[in-house]
Formats: C-alpha cells, sequence, structure tokens
C-alpha cells in the first residue's frame, strides 16, 4: 500500500513537472517570433516610428519619412534586403507604441524611446542600444530673462502624457522645494500649441525634442532652451523578449554603424574600405571572418548599411546636426575618443 502510495504520489509529482516544463517549452515557441523570418517572408520591415517629430521621424507633404530614427531602421531593411527602401513606417503616439511592439503589429520600435526598467519588465521588451544620449530640459520664452531651470517655480508648464516626463518633473520641482501647475496633453501636437498659444510658462521634454518643437512655433526665434538637463533619457530603439537572433541583429546594425565612424568608413569611401588590407577593415566589410552568415545575414551586411545610409556621423549631421535645421551639438553623441560616451563593442 505504501509502494503503490509512494509510486502515486511520484507519478503525480512527475506529471506535474513534466507539465511545468511543457509550458514553459510553449510559452517560449508562442513568445519566440522569429521575426527575421517573418520579416524576409513579408518581404519589409514594419518600424514603429513618432507621428512626427523633426530630425528623428518626420513625414512629408507626399508621405515621404525622414529622420534619424527612420535611417536606423532603413538600416536594418539595407543589412537584411539590400534595399533601404523595403521598410513601412507604422506612425505610434507615445501612449500606444510600447503595446503595439508587445502585440508584433510592429517588428522594431525606433521612437525617441527611454530605456528603463519598468519599461522592459512591464511590456516584456528589451532595449537594444542606446543609439541617442539625451536628457529632460526646458524652454521658455526669451521675454521671461529666465537663465536656468531654478527660475520656474510656480510655473505652468506643458508636457505629454505617456512619457517619463512627467515623473522627472515632479522628482526635480520636490527636490528643489518648488511648486509647479502641469498642463498634460496627450498628442505632442497639443503640447506644442498649447505652449505657442500662451497656455504655459514651459514647456518640457527631452531636450533633442525641445529643439524639434520650437521649429514649430509662430516664432522660433523668441523661444529660449535652458541649459539645464534634469534626467538620464537614454534613448534606444526595442525589440520583442525571447527573440535573441532579432535582438543580435537589431543592436548590431546600430554598432555597425558607429564602428564604421570610428574606422573612418563612410557611404563615400567605403568600395576603397573593401580593398583595405587592415584586419579591423577587413572583419567590418566581410573579408574576414564570417560574421555575417552568423547572424543569417550575407557577410557583406556591414557594407549595405553603411552604402545605403551611411555611418553614424552622416546619420547624425544629416538629420540632428550640422546639416539640418535642428543644429544639435552632438555632446555625449560624439565617440567615446572625441569627447562623448558613445561606443560600440568590435567585430571580432
Amino acid at each position: 500500500m505504501t509502494i503503490t502510495k509512494t509510486f502515486r504520489t511520484g507519478l503525480t509529482i512527475g506529471l506535474a513537472v513534466a507539465a511545468a516544463i511543457l509550458a514553459a517549452a510553449w510559452t517560449y515557441i508562442r513568445y519566440d517570433a522569429n521575426t527575421l523570418r517573418k520579416v524576409r517572408a513579408r518581404g519589409e520591415l514594419l518600424c514603429g516610428v513618432n507621428t512626427g517629430l523633426p530630425g528623428f521621424s518626420n513625414p512629408d507633404e507626399k508621405g515621404n519619412w525622414s529622420g534619424f530614427d527612420v535611417d536606423f531602421c532603413r538600416a536594418i531593411a539595407a543589412a537584411i534586403f539590400d534595399d533601404p527602401t523595403k521598410v513601412k513606417f507604422v506612425p505610434l503616439d507615445a501612449s500606444e507604441r510600447f503595446k503595439e511592439l508587445r502585440d508584433r503589429k510592429i517588428d522594431v520600435l525606433a521612437r525617441n524611446s527611454t530605456w528603463n526598467l519598468s519599461r522592459e519588465l512591464g511590456f516584456g521588451l528589451h532595449f537594444a542600444a542606446v543609439s541617442y544620449y539625451d536628457g529632460q530640459g526646458f524652454m521658455v520664452r526669451r521675454s521671461r530673462n529666465v537663465e536656468g531651470a531654478l527660475e520656474l517655480d510656480g510655473s505652468k508648464v506643458c508636457m505629454q502624457r505617456g512619457t517619463t516626463t512627467q515623473r522627472n518633473l515632479d522628482d526635480y520641482f520636490r527636490t528643489n522645494n518648488m511648486k509647479y501647475q502641469e498642463q498634460v496633453f496627450d498628442k505632442l501636437e497639443d503640447v506644442v500649441k498649447a505652449y505657442d498659444s500662451g497656455q504655459c510658462d514651459a514647456v518640457t521634454s527631452d531636450v533633442s525634442q525641445l529643439y524639434a518643437q520650437r521649429l514649430r512655433l509662430t516664432k522660433p526665434i523668441e523661444h529660449v532652451i535652458l541649459p539645464d538637463v534634469i534626467s538620464k533619457d537614454p534613448l534606444a530603439p526595442v525589440v520583442r523578449h525571447k527573440d535573441d537572433d532579432w535582438l543580435l541583429l537589431v543592436k548590431w546594425t546600430f554598432f555597425a554603424m558607429l564602428n564604421a565612424e570610428e574606422l573612418g568608413i563612410t557611404s563615400k569611401n567605403i568600395d576603397e574600405a573593401l580593398k583595405s588590407t587592415k584586419p579591423d577593415v577587413m572583419r567590418f566589410v566581410g573579408n574576414e571572418g564570417a560574421y555575417g552568415e552568423a547572424m543569417r545575414l550575407t557577410k557583406d551586411w556591414a557594407v549595405r548599411i553603411i552604402r545605403h545610409v551611411g555611418n553614424y556621423e552622416e546619420v547624425y549631421e544629416r538629420n540632428l546636426g550640422s546639416q539640418s535645421k535642428l543644429g544639435i551639438p552632438r555632446g555625449l553623441n560624439q565617440l567615446w575618443n572625441a569627447g562623448g560616451i558613445q561606443y560600440a563593442p568590435p567585430i571580432l
């Protein structure tokens, strides 16, 4: 009787363990999207972007998209298809961006999104790599003669709902024993309109976004972005959990652009780089090693990126820096050997 009972107990436990293992395996299978295979079969990349933010992702009157984040998605398409046009851009509001990625409506989110722990945990996502080091700041009217954020005590401040902006603002004002009135809006365009019409004394957002917002004001020259930065906002492209091949591809697409700048490889001299005998350049262009094949790409995957889209410097200056209307200094986004903190692992 005891032996039978023990056997039955052991069998029950064994079945329970087997069921748990099967459930875990099924969960993995169910959530392992195998995105690269699906993108190839579809023939295009689905890229989630901002609904319209100059410098990062913005459509013109004909629906043609441009911007820093847009170029990153084109770089992924170039690595996969050797064609940067094989991308469909899906405009997303701040409140829906992570849900749409989690629900597989897009393949990658490249939408000026801040990397933090709560987002990775809450939505089951991975931030691939910091593409842009940013921080939250303030814009005010020049006529107020405000020189710093500590002079904003008692101000009405406009901001967008569904972002990290609200918490950062509250932390800053509480830490400095200051008071404020928040004016919160769902859409970025409503934030800009409210500030432009005088409904608030200041507007707060990522500094890069403030540069873009200023271009939309009735008289941009009458507004100034304060020097204070009150938060760390590392902006990064986002992918889903449990799709390691896709995460690898997305992050190394970005690292390739950084490494190319460090190696002096540009869209203009990429053909010369293919003839180089320098070991690090040979690995980059695919003439040494089998790194591309290991990622289920071609050996010239990095060459495709640079040829069609450019290295990090080219993309930055074209969309955000000296060649753009924004004119944002690179600052922290300089390479590590040029005074910044942008740093890519080597291709070895």
